[in-house]
């Protein structure tokens, strides 16, 4: 044997007592696969989904899902032109007729007036007291209902502890014009100043004036911000009787 084959069965016998030792096994080689053998594993078509999955955007049960974004389709939340709302707004209530002529006015109302007129100049309150018509239908002097004397409850609105002040207003404002209010109702009366029959905000600049003669720029300032007169105002009824005399809206 010659020295090169000597090398080479040495290195053979190496070789098998490594293997060996490793505990490996040599395995036969595996026959190569026919192309008809090799399974089919491309995904499903997105056309054609396995059974058990439901389309993108569609439940299992046919109903459409949302949109992943989570907003909804716009279209059923848009009303139909023909659903808008079409009504016109309410025209405005035409502004109460005014009077300066108190021979406009019935006869009962021009009696009562000159004699709440002749008494308030005198500078005695106390003379207003019996034609405030004492008993169920007393003269109302403020918005709620009070058992207190009508003549006190007066001297308590004035600024001065005889009532002169009120009486003061009461003159003022039985010179102004007037309108006749809630005609045919059981509330008809004949209202002083005609300021409580009218919108503020269209008032001319005569009228204005005819106002600042009553109450404060201040005063006239916060009526306009709420829209209406809240100063005192007389009432007298069509039959003569002195209604009410109060402040408020």
């Amino acid at each position: 044997m010659t020295f090169a084959s000597r090398v080479r069965l040495l290195c053979l016998t190496s070789a098998l007592t490594v293997f060996a030792a490793t505990g490996a096994t040599i395995l036969p080689a595996r026959p190569a696969l026919a192309l008809s053998d090799i399974k089919d594993i491309t995904p499903p078509a997105a056309d054609n989904p396995a059974p058990g999955t439901a389309e993108p955007g569609i439940d299992e049960e046919g109903e459409e899902l949302p949109p992943e974004d989570g907003i909804p389709d716009p279209d059923p939340l848009i009303k139909a032109p023909e659903q808008h709302d079409t009504a016109a707004p309410e025209p405005d209530e035409p502004p109460a007729e005014v009077f300066y002529d108190i021979e406009k006015a019935p006869e009962p109302v021009r009696r009562m007036r000159q004699l709440i007129i002749d008494a308030a100049a005198t500078g005695d309150i106390s003379r207003l007291r019996p034609l405030m018509n004492p008993g169920p239908d007393q003269t109302q002097v403020q918005l709620e209902g009070s058992d207190k004397d009508p003549i006190d409850l007066l001297k308590s609105l004035s600024g001065d502890p005889e009532g002169m002040e009120i009486l003061a207003i009461l003159l003022d404002i039985l010179s102004t014009g007037f309108v006749h209010v809630d005609k045919g109702t059981p509330d008809e009366a004949y209202v002083w100043p005609y300021f409580a029959g009218k919108q503020l905000g269209k008032l001319t600049p005569v009228e204005k004036v005819e106002l600042l003669r009553i109450v404060t720029a201040g005063d006239v300032a916060e009526m306009q911000e709420y829209g209406n007169y809240n100063f005192f105002r007389a009432g007298i009824t069509p039959d003569g009787r002195w209604k009410f005399f109060t402040a408020g809206d």
